[in-house]
C-alpha cells in the first residue's frame, strides 16, 4: 500500500480551499459539498467515504471514485442525521492502482429541511442532451417553434429591438482586422481596451447575424455571419487574441467562434467546419489549461478572470464541441462540478461578492448567461443552489439603483457614472429565477437609465441589452415589481463582512445609506485595503465616497491611490493603512471581521474589528475597533477604539467631493442635494488637528486630467498609546441646514456615556475608557 502521511494534514493558509465539512460547518444545503486540500499538485485521484457510523461499516458506508480533483458532490441527497467522511489518494491505473492511507476521519451533521442540489454523476449527467445544432440557447426542436414566436410577436419577443439594434449595425460593416501585438509587446490599457472591444464586435457580428440569419432562414444573413466566421477562424490562436497576451480577447474569439460554429453549422462545409474547429478547441484548450492546470482554481481559488472564464469561455465552447471533442466534455465536467461544489469564492450562503458590486455584475452577467446555455442544453440547474437564490440581495442593500456608484467598494469601472443598467439586467435573471419582485423593482429603475452610456467600454465592450432581453424573454415569464419598502434595516452579509443599513432604501429624496465593510477577504483582487471603512449617501446625495477614479488596473491610480487605506473613510496610524500591494498572500491577511450588527427599535449598529488589517504595517497594533450607530433613521454615531503597544497618533480620514469648510472641531459638506456636518464630539488624547488636501498623491497627472478632483479631510490625534474617538456624522437636506443634535458626557468609571438629543428625543450610547 502506498502511504501518504503528512500530504494529508498540510499547513494550509486561507489561500487554499479547505477542508469541508466538518463539526463547526453549518449545512445550507444536501448533499454537502466535500472539499480537502490538494495530496498531489499534479495529477491526483482520490476515493471518498461518506458513513453514517465512526468505523465505516460495509453497511452504512458509501464509496465515492475515481474523484479527479480535490472536490466533490455527491449524487444523491443524505438523510438528516450524523456522518463521517475520509478521503484516500490513488497511485497508478489498471492492475498497478495502490490507494493510500486513509485520510483523518472529519464529522458532520446534515438538519433537515435542507434545499436538495445533488450533482448527476458523470456517467448520468449528460442522458438528456441532444446532440443537433444549435444548441446554445435554443435547441434544434425549439428553433421552429421560436420562428413562430417571432412571427407573431416581433415586438413583444424582443426580436424587433434585437434585429434594429444588434444585428442591421453588421450588415454594412466591413470585416474588423485582428489586431496587432502591442508595439514592442508593451501593453497600455488603451490598446488592451481597444484590442478586446474590437474582439468583442466580432462577437456581436457572428452571434447576432448567426441567430437572426437561422431564425428567419435568410440566406444572405447566413452568408454575412459565415463570412465573419470564417474571418475570425483565420485569426492565429497563439497571437495577439491568444489567452496569454489578451485573455479579454481570447475570451471574446473564443465565444464568437462557438456561437458560430453552433448556429451556422448546417451551412458549414465539412472543410469549413474543420477550420473553425481546430482553432476553436485550440482557444478552448489555452483557458482550460490555465484554469486547470496553471490557475488551479480549485486549489487556490481566488483568480477572478480564470472564474470567469468557465462561463464566458468553456461552458459555450464545451457544449458547441461537446459531442466531438473528448477533452470538451472533461473540460465541461470539471465546469459544471465546480459550479456545483466550489462556487462562490466570493461569497456563501448569504449572496455576497466580496470583489464588490461591479465585479459581482460582470461576474454575474457570464455566470447567468453560462448557467442558462447549461440548464438548456443539459438540464442541469445551477441555480437551485443557495448562493444563487440570495445573490441578488447583494446589490440590492449594498448597490442600490438610487444612490451613487461612489458608495460601493471594491475596482469599479464605472466610478463616477451612474450605475450600469447591466446591474439591473443580472437582477432581472434573478428574479426570472426566484420570483423575487424586489429584484424586478430594481431592474425597472435602471432599464431606460443613461442610453448613452450603452456605448461606453464598460458597456459596450462587454454585453449587448437588446440580446440579453431577446434571451431572456424566451427563457423566463415576466415577473411583477415589488417596491422594497420592507427590507431590513440593517443587512449584515457574514459571508464577505459587509454591513448596509438603510433608511426609506426605494425613495431617493428621503434615503440614507451607509455602508461598512470588515471582511475575511482583506485586499485580495479586486478588492482594497478598506477594511473598517464606511460610504455614506442622503437624500440624493454621496457624501463619504469612495475617492479616485478607474482609470485601469495596474494604472498608478489604481496601485497608489484607490487600492490604499489612504482614500477611504478609515484610519491611519502613524501615517500607516493597511497592506493594499500585489502579494496574494498579503492581501488575503488583512483582512477584518464584522463581530456584530442589529437593529433595534431607534437605533441600528454595527461592529467592526479590522485589526488583523494593519498589522503588516503597523505591529505594534494590539487592538482597533470600529462601532458606528444609526440612530433614530437621522444621525451617525461612529467609535474608534485603537489600543497600542506604543505611543502613537491616529489620523481620522473622510473623503467627499466638495471642498469642506473646517470649524474648530468640526467639518462641513455643502452638497448639490445635501449637507453634511462631522463633529469629533469626544477624544481621549485631546483635540485633533484637522487639515484638508485636494488630489490624488501618488497618480500620474495624465491619467487623471481633465477629472473632477476630491476632498480629503485628516484629523490627526496626539500621542497616546490609546485613543478613543467618538464621531458625529449629520446628514441634512438643504432646507434643513440649521438642524442640530445636543449631546453631553458622563463618566461612569469603566466607561464614557455618551447623550444625544434630538427633537427630544434622547439617546445613550457607550463608549468604552481607555486604559
Amino acid at each position: 500500500m502506498a502511504t501518504a502521511n503528512g500530504l494529508y494534514q498540510p499547513q494550509s493558509g486561507d489561500l487554499t480551499v479547505q477542508y469541508a465539512p466538518s463539526a463547526q460547518t453549518e449545512l445550507i444545503e444536501n448533499p454537502p459539498r466535500f472539499t480537502w486540500i490538494p495530496a498531489k499538485l499534479e495529477d491526483d485521484r482520490y476515493v471518498l467515504e461518506v458513513s453514517s457510523a465512526p468505523d465505516f461499516t460495509r453497511e452504512t458506508t458509501r464509496t465515492y471514485g475515481p474523484i479527479p480533483y480535490n472536490f466533490f458532490t455527491p449524487s444523491e441527497a443524505l438523510r438528516p442525521g450524523t456522518y463521517y467522511w475520509r478521503y484516500a489518494l490513488l497511485e497508478g491505473e489498471g492492475p498497478g492502482e495502490q490507494q493510500s492511507e486513509w485520510s483523518t476521519v472529519r464529522e458532520f451533521r446534515v438538519p433537515e429541511g435542507l434545499p436538495e442540489t445533488a450533482l448527476p454523476s458523470r456517467s448520468e449527467r449528460y442522458s438528456s442532451v441532444r446532440t443537433g445544432h444549435p444548441r446554445l440557447w435554443l435547441q434544434p426542436d425549439e428553433l421552429e417553434v421560436y420562428r413562430g414566436t417571432v412571427r407573431e410577436d416581433a415586438a413583444g419577443s424582443g426580436w424587433q429591438a434585437f434585429f434594429e439594434q444588434s444585428v442591421k449595425p453588421w450588415l454594412t460593416r466591413e470585416l474588423i482586422e485582428e489586431p496587432k501585438p502591442y508595439p514592442d509587446n508593451r501593453r497600455t490599457a488603451a490598446l488592451w481596451r481597444g484590442s478586446y472591444l474590437a474582439c468583442q464586435e466580432v462577437l456581436y457580428a457572428i452571434r447576432h447575424l448567426s441567430v437572426a440569419g437561422a431564425v428567419l432562414q435568410d440566406a444572405g444573413l447566413l452568408a454575412k455571419a459565415k463570412a465573419w466566421l470564417l474571418h475570425a477562424a483565420s485569426w492565429d490562436p497563439d497571437g495577439p487574441t491568444s489567452r496569454d497576451y489578451n485573455d479579454e480577447a481570447a475570451f471574446r474569439i473564443a465565444a464568437a467562434l462557438a456561437w458560430g460554429y453552433d448556429w451556422l453549422h448546417g451551412e458549414l462545409t465539412e472543410d469549413e467546419r474543420e477550420a473553425v474547429r481546430e482553432p476553436l478547441l485550440a482557444r478552448t484548450r489555452q483557458v482550460a489549461y490555465h484554469v486547470i492546470q496553471r490557475s488551479k482554481i480549485h486549489h487556490v481559488p481566488y483568480d477572478s478572470h480564470a472564474v470567469r472564464s468557465l462561463s464566458s469561455v468553456l461552458v459555450p465552447c464545451c457544449i458547441a464541441l461537446f459531442d466531438e471533442e473528448p477533452e470538451a466534455r472533461e473540460w465541461l465536467n470539471y465546469t459544471v462540478e465546480y459550479y456545483y461544489t466550489l462556487f462562490s469564492p466570493w461569497g456563501g450562503k448569504d449572496g455576497g461578492w466580496a470583489e464588490g458590486p461591479h465585479y459581482w455584475t460582470t461576474g454575474m452577467a457570464y455566470l447567468t448567461e453560462g448557467l442558462n446555455l447549461l440548464k438548456n442544453f443539459s438540464e442541469l440547474d445551477v441555480f437551485r443552489r443557495p448562493f444563487f437564490q440570495r445573490t441578488g440581495d447583494f446589490p440590492l442593500y449594498c448597490y442600490s439603483p438610487t444612490t451613487s456608484t461612489r458608495t460601493a467598494f471594491g475596482d469599479n469601472s464605472t466610478l463616477g457614472d451612474d450605475i450600469i443598467k447591466k446591474v439591473g439586467y443580472n437582477m432581472r435573471e434573478f428574479a426570472g429565477v426566484t420570483g423575487n419582485g424586489w429584484y424586478q423593482w430594481y431592474f425597472d429603475q435602471l432599464k431606460d437609465a443613461n442610453p448613452e452610456a450603452d456605448r461606453m467600454f464598460y458597456n459596450y465592450g462587454w454585453w449587448d441589452f437588446a440580446f440579453d432581453d431577446l434571451v431572456y424573454r424566451h427563457n423566463y415569464p415576466q415577473v411583477e415589481p415589488v417596491e422594497p419598502s420592507g427590507i431590513e434595516p440593517v443587512k449584515w452579509f457574514r459571508d464577505i463582512g459587509w454591513v448596509a443599513m438603510h433608511h426609506r432604501l426605494h425613495d431617493p429624496a428621503e434615503q440614507i445609506s451607509l455602508i461598512a465593510k470588515s471582511s475575511r477577504y482583506g485586499s485580495v483582487s479586486h478588492s482594497h485595503g478598506d477594511q473598517g471603512a464606511f460610504l455614506l449617501h442622503a437624500y440624493g446625495e454621496p457624501l463619504a465616497i469612495e475617492s479616485g477614479y478607474y482609470v485601469a488596473f495596474n494604472s498608478s491610480m489604481h496601485l497608489n491611490w484607490r487600492r490604499q487605506t489612504k482614500s477611504k473613510n478609515a484610519v491611519l496610524i502613524d501615517g500607516q493603512g493597511q497592506f493594499a500591494g500585489m502579494n496574494k498572500a498579503l492581501n488575503l491577511a488583512a483582512k477584518g471581521e464584522v463581530e456584530d450588527a442589529w437593529h433595534d427599535k431607534r437605533v441600528s449598529y454595527t461592529r467592526l474589528n479590522p485589526t488583523s488589517a494593519y498589522r503588516e504595517h503597523v505591529p505594534y497594533l494590539k487592538q482597533y475597533k470600529r462601532e458606528i450607530y444609526f440612530v433614530q433613521n437621522s444621525y451617525f454615531v461612529i467609535v474608534d477604539s485603537i489600543d497600542l503597544e506604543q505611543p502613537g497618533r491616529v489620523q481620522w480620514l473622510f473623503h467627499t467631493l466638495y471642498e469642506m469648510e473646517l470649524k474648530g472641531q468640526s467639518f462641513h459638506v455643502n452638497g448639490k442635494k445635501a449637507l453634511m456636518e462631522g463633529r469629533f464630539i469626544f477624544s481621549t488624547s485631546g483635540e485633533f488637528t484637522l487639515s484638508q488636501t485636494s488630489g490624488f498623491e501618488g497618480v500620474d497627472p495624465e491619467e487623471i486630467a481633465g477629472l473632477d478632483t476630491h476632498w480629503h479631510l485628516s484629523a490627526e490625534t496626539k500621542d497616546a498609546s490609546s485613543h478613543r474617538i467618538a464621531t458625529l456624522l449629520l446628514p441634512k437636506r438643504l432646507d434643513e441646514g440649521g438642524k442640530y443634535i445636543s449631546y453631553f458626557m458622563d463618566d461612569q468609571g469603566f466607561s464614557y456615556n455618551l447623550y444625544l438629543t434630538d427633537n427630544g428625543q434622547t439617546q445613550k450610547i457607550e463608549i468604552a475608557k481607555a486604559f
